[in-house]
């Protein structure tokens, strides 16, 4: 039995007869209309009909549900990041008691205002005690910073070589804290050697100085 090739196939579909079904279609009655019509109609609905539900329901409803799908995720990293702080919650707290207490300790080796003139006394007797000569000692404006001011005073002090550094090493185990800078060192022709540098020493702000360091950042504020 011989094979039908394609184009024998194709040639025995009658093209003339599908073109006659879907020439003058009644489109009010569509009951009448032949089968071919009625199949390609019911499939083109059915298309229509399924694009028309996506674009209009199911897409809409599948962004929401990514949407709430994120959303979920970011729900369970907030409760796994709240749960990890709840879990460690007494180890922060012990660990910010243990920072209060170190920056008090700090504080305290900071003086008010009113103890700068005893320190700076402290600081003179220092040199004094291993038997420098103070050439310089001039205290002068107040550096004001959040909390705390620092007072350079221009220090220029004579001396032994050993004595400066003796000198140097009781401002540093002082209570308070006081820190030199800018050091520099000569000779004299004497052969006595001469510090010139600066001595930085820090306070707190008191009550008052706190209040008007904040009534003057407010005022810059409204300036701008």
């Amino acid at each position: 039995m011989a094979k039908t090739s394609l184009r024998d196939r194709v040639n025995t579909i009658d093209l003339n007869r599908i073109a006659q079904d879907f020439r003058g279609l009644d489109p009010n009655d569509p009951g009448v209309w032949p089968l071919l019509p009625r199949v390609v109609t019911m499939i083109a609905v059915f298309a229509a009909t399924v694009a028309a539900a996506w674009w209009f329901d199911w897409k809409p409803l599948s962004e929401t549900l990514d949407a709430s799908r994120k959303a979920e995720l970011d729900l369970r990293n907030q409760w796994i990041a709240k749960k990890t702080q709840a879990v460690n919650l007494e180890a922060h707290k012990q660990q910010l008691a243990d920072i209060d207490r170190e920056f008090g300790a700090l504080l305290r080796q900071l003086p008010n205002k009113a103890e700068m003139d005893s320190l700076l006394a402290d600081i003179n007797q220092a040199g004094l005690g291993r038997g420098l000569l103070f050439e310089l000692f001039k205290p002068g404006n107040d550096v004001i910073h959040d909390f705390y001011a620092e007072m350079p005073i221009q220090v220029k002090v004579a001396g032994s070589y050993h004595d400066l550094g003796a000198f140097a090493e009781d401002v540093a185990h002082m209570p308070r804290i006081v820190s030199l800078q800018d050091i520099g060192l000569k000779m004299n022709d004497d052969g006595t050697m001469v510090l010139n540098g600066k001595a930085v020493t820090y306070r707190y702000l008191d009550d008052e100085e706190l209040a008007a360091q904040r009534n003057a950042k407010k005022a810059a504020a409204k300036g701008r």
